[in-house]
């Protein structure tokens, strides 16, 4: 085990499954405690379902196996009372607070109804700012906030074309919206040494990708496309020859923005996406 965060807690959004999940057992690797919240519930105008209890509770599980200790609510976090409460829960079990990962997300891309927009804003957005706001009045000076973003915020189109649908709209707008939000965070708090940044993910391997309506976006030449047809189609989006990353790949880039390795850096656009943004961008940084 590492020790990168040892006497560290983190407050981290969607740990059910996927990159939340393995933000949690990746810092708890490297010696932190967990307070965490996955919604626990389908959402109104998400095609998919969405984290379990069970699957809460099994990230609980590989947490402490870990020797790690962990607090998990179930909460939405476009309820900024509900996220309140699972933080001062938490760092009434665990005695403090040092880290703050907003990642909850949903992905609803395609045809699906105006509703979908709003949703998919109260979760990406919305759930973001409440995120923070909820875990700030606990913060010491010197602590870490990240945001999970997308390649959707760094380059115009990738989401939000005709076929996306009004939850692509909405997925690309949140998106841009984080990144600007985290610069402008990190002015705020940069006088407190807190620093605040975001993980800009291309395609990622989880639920959120891997759904009918997203393999019929990147194969609209077939009427039903199975997870392999999408998976030929899937290394388009970047310069390296990958279909997508993992969370893991996500997690270590977490731990370094987590960590006192990065005390320095702050208003931080951190892209994880083999290459997806210079290759579509051929201007870009």
């Amino acid at each position: 085990m590492g020790g990168r965060m040892a006497g560290k807690v983190a407050f981290i959004t969607g740990i059910g499954r996927g990159q939340g999940r393995s933000h949690a057992v990746r810092l708890a690797e490297e010696g932190a405690d967990i307070i965490g919240l996955d919604v626990g519930a389908d959402l109104p105008d998400i095609p998919y379902p969405m984290a379990t209890i069970a699957d809460l509770d099994e990230t609980v599980a590989l947490v402490e196996k870990l020797g790690r200790r962990i607090v998990a609510r179930t909460a939405d976090v476009a309820d900024r009372h509900a996220v309140r409460k699972v933080v001062d829960e938490g760092v009434t079990e665990l005695g403090h607070l040092d880290v703050v990962i907003a990642n909850a997300g949903v992905a609803a891309l395609g045809n699906y109804p105006i509703e979908t927009y709003f949703t998919t804003l109260d979760t990406l957005l919305i759930g973001v700012v409440n995120t923070v706001a909820a875990a700030y009045p606990y913060l010491p000076d010197g602590a870490s906030i990240i945001a999970t973003g997308s390649v959707a915020a760094l380059v115009p189109g990738a989401t939000d074309g005709p076929a996306t649908g009004p939850g692509g709209r909405g997925y690309a707008f949140a998106k841009r919206t984080i990144a600007q939000f985290v610069r402008e965070t990190a002015l705020v708090m940069a006088p407190r040494g807190i620093r605040v940044n975001a993980v800009h993910p291309t395609n990622c391997d989880t639920d959120l990708l891997h759904t009918e309506s997203m393999y019929a976006l990147f194969r609209p030449d077939l009427e039903a496309p199975t997870r392999a047809d999408a998976e030929v189609a899937f290394p388009a989006m970047q310069a390296m020859p990958i279909p997508y990353i993992q969370p893991i790949d996500v997690s270590n880039a977490v731990v370094y923005l987590a960590s006192d390795e990065s005390r320095y850096v702050t208003g931080l656009q951190l892209r994880v996406d083999g290459g997806a943004v210079i290759k579509q961008l051929p201007d870009a940084l």
